[in-house]
C-alpha cells in the first residue's frame, strides 16, 4: 500500500534522520492517533468519564486523582487516558523534529504541525466535554477531530516515502481520484451518524449520568440512518475498486483498495453484532479501533492518486508511461 517506484525505506535524506526513521515515527504517530480513541472509548464504556470531574485539574484544586472523590478505578482510567495525551504529543514532537532536521518539503512539515496542534485542540475539547458533564454532542465533537488527525497522520506516512524534489504524477485518472474524495465525504457521514447513534445509546460515559444529556431520538431509527450511510460508502468504495482494476491502476493502489473493502466489511459485521446484541460494552472499543483503520486506509487510497516521483527525465518518462 505504500511502495512507490522512486523511494525506498533505506533511502537517506540529505541530513538528519533517515527516511526509515521518519516513517517509523510517522507510523507510531498514526497508531497513537487511532489508539487514543480506543482508550477514550474504554473510558466511556466503563463509565469513567467523570472519574476526573474537572479540567485541566483532575478534581478541584488537585491535578491528580483524590482518594474518595470518585471510584478509584474510574479515576485511574480517566486520568490514565489524560496522561496518554502527553505521550501522543511527545510522538508528534518527535515526528516534527525528525522531518524538520531532515529538511523535508513544506507539505510534510505542515502535516506534522497540524498533527501536533490537533492534539492540543483535542485535549481542550476533551476538557470542555468533561465540564459539560459529557453532553452527547460535546463527546461527538471530541471524537470526530480524532478521525481527521488519523487521516492527516496516514497522509504524512504516505508522503514521507516520496522524494521532495520529485514531480507530482497522477497515478490514475482524476475522475477516480475524485470518486475517492466522494468516498471520503461518505465516510464522514458514516462517522457523524455513528456518533449520533452513540449519543442516543446507553453508554453516556459516566456511571452516574444515566440518560441525562443524551440525544433524544429513536436509536433504532438512528442506527438505520447510520447503516444507510455505511452502505453508500461501501458502494462507492466497491465502484472505485472496480474502476481501479479496469484502468489497470498501480498494484499498490489496487491492493490498498482491496484491504479497505475488507476492513469496511469487518466494520459492518461489528455494527451488526452491536445492533442485534444491544450494544454490548466490549464491541465499542473494537468498533472505534476499526473506524481508525478504515479512515487510515481511505487516506492511503486517496494519497495513491497523486504521487511524487523521481524528477530525472528517464524515470519520469517511465513513470508517466506506467500511469497511462
Amino acid at each position: 500500500m505504500t511502495d512507490i517506484v522512486t523511494a525506498t525505506d533505506n533511502q537517506r535524506t540529505s541530513r538528519g534522520p533517515s527516511l526509515k526513521v521518519q516513517r517509523i515515527l510517522a507510523f507510531i504517530l498514526l497508531l497513537a492517533q487511532g489508539g487514543i480513541t480506543v482508550t477514550g472509548s474504554i473510558v466511556r464504556v466503563t463509565g469513567s468519564g467523570l472519574g476526573c470531574d474537572s479540567w485541566p485539574n483532575c478534581h478541584e484544586g488537585s491535578l491528580v486523582p483524590v482518594a474518595g472523590a470518585a471510584p478509584a478505578i474510574h479515576q485511574a482510567i480517566e486520568f490514565g487516558n489524560r496522561l496518554l495525551t502527553f505521550v501522543l504529543a511527545a510522538i508528534a514532537i518527535a515526528v516534527f523534529v525528525a522531518v524538520l532536521r531532515a529538511g523535508r518539503r513544506r507539505e510534510i512539515i505542515v502535516y506534522s504541525v497540524i498533527s501536533g496542534l490537533g492534539i492540543i485542540l483535542q485535549a481542550v475539547i476533551g476538557g470542555v466535554s468533561v465540564l459539560l458533564n459529557l453532553q452527547w454532542w460535546a463527546v461527538a465533537v471530541h471524537f470526530l477531530p480524532s478521525m481527521v488527525l488519523v487521516w492527516i497522520a496516514a497522509l504524512l506516512y504516505m508522503r514521507l516515502a516520496e522524494p521532495d524534489g520529485g514531480q507530482p504524477v497522477r497515478m490514475f485518472p482524476q475522475s477516480i481520484r475524485t470518486l475517492s474524495l466522494i468516498g471520503a465525504v461518505a465516510l464522514s457521514l458514516v462517522l457523524i451518524t455513528g456518533t449520533m447513534v452513540t449519543g442516543a445509546g446507553v453508554h453516556s460515559g459516566d456511571a452516574g449520568v444515566g440518560m441525562d444529556g443524551r440525544l433524544d431520538v429513536d436509536i433504532r431509527l438512528m442506527a438505520y440512518v447510520h447503516a444507510a450511510m455505511m452502505y453508500i460508502y461501501l458502494a462507492t468504495t466497491l465502484l472505485l475498486t472496480w474502476l481501479l482494476r479496469r484502468r489497470k491502476a498501480p498494484r499498490a493502489a489496487l491492493q490498498t483498495a482491496y484491504v479497505l473493502v475488507a476492513m469496511i466489511l469487518v466494520q459492518w459485521a461489528i455494527g451488526l453484532i452491536q445492533f442485534y446484541l444491544g450494544i454490548p460494552r466490549w464491541t465499542i472499543p473494537v468498533h472505534i479501533a476499526m473506524s481508525s483503520v478504515v479512515v487510515a486506509f481511505s487516506a492511503f487510497l486517496y494519497a495513491h492518486g497523486l504521487r511524487r516521483v523521481d524528477s530525472r527525465p528517464s524515470s519520469s518518462k517511465s513513470d508517466a508511461n506506467a500511469v497511462r
